[in-house]
């Protein structure tokens, strides 16, 4: 369907443009392009941007995966398997950073926003092209940081580097607390180009109420970006200096106070909890519209609960506390402000199945994936409630219900969200198809891995398994069992992919247009997209969902 989409002069603001052919020359006047290495590492291009931060957070997130497989692996069997203790916690920890600084938070905004977000604005580009770039190569430097920290020494305090371990230890922190500290500021870096250009660059026609959903996640996602990652940088620039200047911060021997550090640090990362998981919403909304063929149930609600994510992110980060000795007054506030979490969440997932009801569903390989972020999510929210009561929090925290928990919000959300969004842009971003059947056997591996790895993780955890140990009590031997061989199928599920993505780049079949019938303002220009995006300025004359307008020929059309 392309009527959403006209092309003709002008702006949103009703200014005249130039004609087309002046509108291309503007565009390679100001992105001039280069052939070979040359028009990659200097591209101002987003699109080609876009596909560089894909290529660096899907090796981050090889490596990740196969940190993970090595502390299964030891875990198979108490006492030592693969590695002695002090090699497991080095492991875990790089894990942790390596999946939570290098992959989830980056992945969806990075990659796929930067590709998508401007063609869905109708925009040529970001707001600022040359800082897009700068944000990329900022983003490598931090992770070069990361991959020196494991190389002198590697680190054992976990992803959290909680004090006064991380302060006395002897080992790499400084350097592996540079990486996270200048991975934030390509966070930010980001998130101002995407508020810029959603704000003065949207084309002719689209009104803040015609916004596409996944631009309405990207909005809230920016603006916890630039509030909430400073904060994690002081907390480290203060880790740095009680470290190399002897100064008591948070050590207590030298009359600083550990929790202190727990509040700065949780009062980013539970911002960036969303930061991770809203961007995986943003993405299942275009799944759900595109391959139900209807317009996304309660617009503004579902785009205002974005928001309402980001406020309430900042102001629950108490409840990783729980245990760590703050009053009983703000135990009881931080508990209350978590339990309103659920509302925001519960509206997505509630108009997301109003929307799939009695409608005709596509059961393509990226609505797999949204039907999986749906479950998935859910379970990892409802079992949020437990943490969030003080009562059953007491006897969980620390244990493995914890890890299940994050890990069914983090990637059971955010990182099966991040894979359906790869194979629904897939056609977009390089031209080729992939082969659908081996999609949906990969995707079902990676269900059924996922979910017997984190699953029997709950039922450990609930009687009482503690996180991070390197041994265990033989009681706990067959959870362990079970999680190890998901997870491995998991691996299987995921390495299935990325053949089928690789061999779609050498030999898949040509994409049409539209491959999805999709209504998305992306799905207008050509696939692959033109250097300018679109041939002549956009007009958007409906909204982004507007299948109910389109007749069947126009749905069926490429």
């Amino acid at each position: 369907m392309g009527a959403a989409v006209t092309t003709a002069p002008g702006h949103h603001d009703g200014e005249h443009a130039d004609p087309a052919g002046s509108y291309l020359e503007n565009t390679h006047s100001l992105f001039k392009t280069h052939k070979g290495v040359l028009g990659w590492v200097g591209t101002l291009d987003h699109k080609r941007i876009g596909v560089m931060y894909l290529v660096a957070v899907l090796t981050a997130f090889l490596l990740g995966g196969v940190l993970a497989l090595l502390v299964r692996a030891e875990l198979f069997t108490p006492g030592r398997t693969i590695m002695d203790a002090k090699t497991y916690n080095q492991i875990f920890t790089l894990h942790g950073v390596v999946m939570v600084f290098l992959v989830i938070i980056p992945s969806v905004p990075a990659a796929l926003g930067n590709f998508v977000l401007p063609i869905m604005l109708g925009a040529r580009d970001v707001a600022f092209p040359k800082l897009n770039l700068a944000s990329f190569y900022i983003y490598v430097l931090g992770a070069v940081f990361a991959v020196y920290s494991m190389i002198k020494g590697s680190v054992d305090t976990g992803w959290t580097f909680y004090t006064p371990y991380s302060t006395t230890t002897n080992q790499a922190v400084i350097a592996m607390v540079l990486g996270a500290f200048t991975m934030g500021f390509s966070s930010i870096l980001t998130g101002v180009n995407f508020l810029v250009t959603i704000h003065k660059m949207r084309a002719q026609g689209q009104s803040w109420g015609r916004l596409p959903l996944f631009i309405w996640g990207m909005y809230a996602t920016a603006v916890m970006q630039i509030l909430a990652t400073p904060v994690l940088a002081i907390t480290l620039l203060l880790l740095i200096a009680e470290r190399t200047l002897d100064i008591g911060i948070f050590d207590p021997h030298k009359g600083g106070d550990p929790v202190l550090f727990q509040h700065f640090f949780w009062f980013y990362s539970h911002p960036a909890v969303y930061i991770m998981i809203v961007p995986g919403m943003a993405i299942v909304n275009e799944l759900i519209a595109t391959f139900s063929h209807r317009s996304i149930m309660g617009y503004k609600a579902v785009a205002m609960s974005s928001l309402a994510l980001a406020l309430l992110g900042f102001l629950v980060w108490g409840h990783h506390m729980f245990t760590s000795g703050q009053s009983e007054f703000a135990n009881t506030i931080f508990s209350a402000l978590t339990f309103l979490v659920a509302i925001p969440s519960g509206v997505k997932i509630f108009n997301w199945v109003a929307t799939l009801y009695k409608s005709s569903v596509s059961m393509a390989s990226p609505m797999l994936y949204a039907f999986a972020f749906i479950f998935q999510f859910t379970v990892g929210g409802l079992t949020g409630l437990f943490l969030a009561t003080l009562a059953t929090d007491i006897h969980l925290h620390d244990t493995y219900f914890v890890v299940a928990h994050f890990h069914y919000v983090m990637v059971g959300g955010t990182i099966f969200g991040f894979i359906g969004g790869v194979h629904y842009w897939w056609p977009k971003m390089t031209g080729k198809l992939y082969n659908e059947t081996t999609a949906k056997v990969a995707f079902w591996l990676a269900f059924a891995g996922y979910n017997t790895t984190f699953l029997s993780q709950f039922v450990m955890g609930s009687r009482g398994m503690p996180r991070r140990y390197y041994d265990y009590l033989p009681e706990f031997q067959i959870f362990h069992q079970v999680s190890t061989i998901g997870a491995f199928v998991l691996a299987l599920g995921l390495f299935i992919m990325a053949g089928m993505f690789l061999k779609s780049l050498r030999s898949g079949a040509k994409s049409p247009r539209n491959p999805w019938n999709s209504a998305g303002y992306e799905w207008q220009t050509a696939t692959p997209p033109p250097l300018s995006n679109f041939v002549e300025p956009p007009v958007f004359a409906r909204g982004p969902y507007d299948y109910h307008l389109a007749s069947d020929e126009e749905l069926a059309s490429d």
